[in-house]
């Protein structure tokens, strides 16, 4: 229909014209419709085949979408990512990192959500999300057995604010600290106990002037001079790619050292597709790349 010859049909389809003649008289019986009218020896096509065309363009034009949708799957050019972490990371570090994984790849649509380590990891559970970064996992839990993890240790580091003399120091111990105004997370978390236990068993004063529910809002009262804090250092670098007072703070190593963990973790029974797989691989490469950061 489309060439108005049967021979011109043969010759795109590198078919004989006999067999071109046999398939449509095979497509005419199959459907039980007569497609064509044949006069002075030329094939006129009916309004059914007129319908058919357009029916089967449609079809053809999804199977061409499809295919071409697939390639860029295989690519790693389509695709969603749904992501969920702790409050830190998500307002600068994962954005930056999402923005570089999606430069070059236009039809990768990402989710990137902030809740608390807890509800991080009940929505991953839930098989829904493609990954997650947390920084306490629990050493028994039912929902261990819904989630795979990964586990990256850091060293915390030191901020202290550019005049004070401390920032001369090559780094700072506990007995540095001792009734300096600190700015330090909630009671609950294990980064704070840490430190509490630290100077506890020092006989040092712990003035924990400011408490916040994650790291970064505390270098803030580290750039005014308020406070020093201890931190981890994906807020250091996060500190570093976004702020524009960097010079106000000085980041040292901190004595005795504190442990501090991320958590990278998956779905254990919601297959990763190749595009998530390929993301978290080079999260953990970046994560891994500034775990001695100071």
């Amino acid at each position: 229909m489309l060439t108005g010859s049967v021979s011109k049909a043969a010759n795109n389809l590198f078919r004989t014209q006999p067999a071109i003649s046999s398939q449509l008289t095979g497509l005419e019986k199959e459907i039980g419709i007569k497609l064509f009218e044949r006069r002075d020896g030329r094939l006129n096509p009916t309004p059914e085949a007129e319908y058919l065309l357009n029916q089967v363009s449609e079809v053809l034009e999804k199977i061409e979408d499809i295919e071409e949708n697939l390639a860029r799957v295989r690519s790693l050019e389509r695709g969603r990512i749904n992501i969920v972490s702790m409050f830190g990371p998500s307002v600068f570090f994962m954005p930056k990192f999402i923005s570089e994984f999606v430069k070059n790849r236009n039809h990768v649509d990402i989710s990137l959500f902030s809740h608390s380590a807890f509800q991080v990891q009940q929505l991953l559970s839930t098989q829904r999300y493609d990954v997650g970064l947390v920084d306490y996992i629990p050493d028994t839990s039912e929902r261990l057995s819904l989630i795979d993890y990964s586990e990256l240790r850091y060293k915390c580091i030191c901020a202290v604010p550019l005049d004070d003399p401390l920032a001369e120091k090559e780094s700072i111990t506990a007995a540095d600290l001792d009734g300096k105004p600190l700015a330090m997370l909630a009671q609950s978390h294990a980064c704070f106990r840490k430190i509490k236990r630290i100077f506890k068993e020092q006989g040092l004063t712990m003035n924990r002037r400011f408490e916040t529910q994650f790291f970064i809002p505390q270098l803030t009262f580290v750039e005014q001079g308020l406070a020093c804090a201890i931190v981890d250092p994906l807020t250091v670098e996060s500190y570093r790619i976004n702020c524009n007072n960097q010079d106000k703070i000085v980041f040292l190593p901190f004595l005795p050292e504190i442990d501090f963990s991320i958590y990278l973790i998956t779905p254990t029974h919601r297959p990763l597709t190749a595009l998530a797989s390929t993301f978290v691989s080079e999260l953990s490469q970046e994560l891994q790349s500034f775990k001695n950061n100071t």
